[in-house]
């Protein structure tokens, strides 16, 4: 967590543990890490592409995740990142059209 960043290729790997772990509440263990070096806009992109070309059980899994994407806070003890005049790009953690688009998939009937 202390980490500001992870390698590229931690992502995908992050994201399908969040998704397939059997326990909804464990999902954060993935998720939050994911957030903090790949931004919320991100992580929540990922859960989305889940939810609309996903399987059932992935379906299923992403809704769980999208509550620790979506509700965790991102705090200042946590990454150096977030401390006042730190270095994060704030659009890294801008979602509301996301969120929106979720709100829209999510009241779609799956196909």
């Amino acid at each position: 967590m202390e980490r500001t960043s992870l390698a590229e290729e931690f992502f995908d790997p992050l994201m399908a543990a969040a998704v397939y772990d059997p326990d909804p509440s464990f999902c954060r263990w993935f998720v939050e890490p994911a957030l903090y070096a790949f931004g919320r806009r991100r992580v929540m992109t990922a859960l989305l592409g889940y939810l609309r070309t996903g399987t059932h059980a992935e379906r299923a899994g992403a809704r769980g995740a999208w509550y620790c994407a979506h509700l965790l806070p991102l705090r200042t003890e946590r990454s150096s990142a977030y401390v006042p005049g730190g270095r994060r790009d704030p659009a890294l953690d801008e979602a509301d059209d996301i969120v929106d688009q979720w709100v829209e998939s999510i009241q779609r009937p799956a196909a």
